[in-house]
């Protein structure tokens, strides 16, 4: 195939976005909430100067917080291979710290960091650690127990099967962790530069956001999209190079052994005290007012015998009903939505090239921007909320799945092949087995997304719900109240997430009961 015949499809699916792009623009004119592709590279070429600094000092942060973040979720997988005991606390402590919402942990940053780049980066770091440590788990234990006890003959422990064994097997996953972390850095460092900062593209969509330049914010949109589809583009090239090998034939592994209640119970109380520790030490190191930055019995207090504590808990119970309303249908529908299209883009590959850029979009794009956009075109009531929650779910679901329908090991699809056996028999019986593993891993990374993005809306649009109630409660200084919420958001993500486990491990002992294995 020559080089012109490859790019071909390339360039015929971003003929196919910039044609519905400006379709769309055109059809939305009168009320201005779109610019089409030209009046944006109109803006952006009247505007090189302060869109080019901008940009290269958010790419900067992105990527200090990209390598960082991806660093941090390799180490701690390797430690919870290498001492299978500190799985469940290093799962447990990274869902809490990744589950902190945005609205209490920028302003906390900004206030400890300064008006310098560290907020951005650690905010960047935030927001791809556990999005490349769950599929980095999940592939560390996809391989045939074969493999490992060859290992142990040679007399070599679990450091050596890590290395030489293990890594090897998770590349595949590791790399749809960062296709999926690229976009998420790019937005992690926009969403620090929205709390004070003073340069980047967050200071500019905040700055347009303000003057109504629906124009320039679409430029701002566009660029992030670009950006981070050429760095989801590279990473699956360097994925494509690196990764020749077939998946293996995984063949009666090891019947794994589960666990004692009470061993899980003390699992748990083990995790709780090291939040609580966690907690508690982190605000006496960093000196921090606890006007503002409240210990654990300041919230149990605000919740159990303050003066107000009826009311605040009222208030709690009406707010988390109000956000659950939508926040299950929402994750639902992008679960669904992300392993639907994956299967059908393994069906029908020439579909890939106009929907994923439209994908990576959406998920790059600034939730603060997207979100009074898809809720003044759906609407404030349950639609657009639930709209909103699905499109962030939907694109680290649909990678994860992609990447693991990949997985179908070679030898059992020839066998099916030599049957005569069609696409669609060995997706139903080979491929979807396959995919399992990957879309519970993007089912448990999903749960803190969907959460993120319900409350995001209820800060921004909706003003119900518990996003709602700690912007209200942060522009009063309602101190307590705010900690009480983000305690209740963090333990509901932690229910969710135990949930999606426990129905995890259910199907997985079926179907890949390596995956149960340490």
């Amino acid at each position: 195939m020559t080089r012109q015949a490859a790019f071909a499809p390339a360039l015929a699916g971003s003929a196919f976005l910039l044609a519905g792009w400006s379709l769309l623009a055109a059809a939305t004119a009168d009320s201005q909430l779109i610019a089409g592709p030209v009046e944006v590279i109109a803006w952006i070429a009247d505007n090189p100067g302060l869109i080019g600094r901008a940009l290269a000092v958010t790419l900067r942060n992105a990527a200090a917080g990209f390598a960082l973040g991806n660093l941090a979720a390799i180490l701690l997988a390797a430690v919870a291979l290498a001492w299978p005991r500190s799985l469940n606390l290093i799962s447990g402590l990274a869902l809490v710290v990744f589950c902190l919402p945005l609205i209490a942990t920028g302003p906390v940053l900004r206030v400890l960091m300064g008006p310098g780049e560290g907020p951005q980066i650690a905010l960047a770091a935030l927001a791809v650690y556990y999005t490349t440590l769950i599929p980095l788990l999940t592939g560390l234990r996809a391989m045939p127990a074969a493999w490992l006890d060859l290992v142990h003959s040679y007399g070599r422990g679990r450091l050596a099967e890590l290395v030489h064994v293990r890594a090897r097997a998770a590349l595949p996953y590791l790399f749809a962790g960062l296709q999926i972390a690229a976009p998420a850095a790019f937005l992690g460092a926009m969403v620090g530069e929205f709390t004070g900062a003073e340069r980047g593209m967050g200071v500019l969509t905040i700055r347009f956001m303000r003057a109504m330049d629906a124009t320039a914010l679409w430029a701002i949109a566009a660029l992030a999209a670009a950006v981070s589809m050429a760095a989801y583009a590279a990473i699956g090239a360097l994925a494509r190079h690196l990764s020749h090998d077939r998946p293996p034939v995984i063949l009666a592994p090891p019947r794994p052994v589960a666990g004692s209640r009470a061993g899980k119970a003390l699992d748990g109380a083990v995790l709780i005290l090291a939040v609580l520790a966690g907690w508690w030490g982190a605000m006496e190191l960093l000196g921090l007012d606890p006007f503002f930055a409240k210990r654990p019995w300041d919230v149990v207090a605000a919740l159990a015998w303050a003066p107000d504590a009826a009311a605040t808990r009222a208030a709690l119970i009406r707010a988390t009903g109000e956000t659950a309303l939508f926040l299950l249908p929402g994750y639902l529908a992008g679960l669904a939505l992300g392993a639907g299209l994956a299967t059908l883009l393994t069906l029908r590959p020439g579909l890939a090239l106009p929907i994923m850029p439209v994908a990576v979009a959406l998920r790059s794009i600034p939730i603060v921007t997207t979100a009074p956009l898809i809720v003044l075109f759906l609407g404030r009531g349950a639609t657009g909320t639930i709209t909103l929650v699905a499109v962030m779910v939907f694109f680290p679901t649909l990678v994860a799945c992609l990447h693991g329908l990949r997985q179908a090991p070679g030898q059992i699809l020839d066998l099916f092949r030599t049957y005569a056996a069609g696409s669609l028999r060995q997706m139903i019986h080979v491929r979807i087995p396959a995919m399992l593993p990957a879309l519970f891993a993007a089912a448990r990374m999903s749960v803190p997304a969907a959460i993120l993005a319900v409350t995001v809306v209820e800060w921004l649009t909706t003003g119900r719900g518990l996003g709602s109630l700690m912007a209200l409660s942060a522009s009063t200084s309602n101190y307590n109240l705010l900690w009480s919420a983000v305690v209740v958001v963090t333990v509901i993500s932690a229910l969710c997430h135990a949930a999606v486990a426990l129905l995890e491990r259910r199907v997985l002992r079926v179907y890949a009961p390596e995956q149960l294995r340490r």
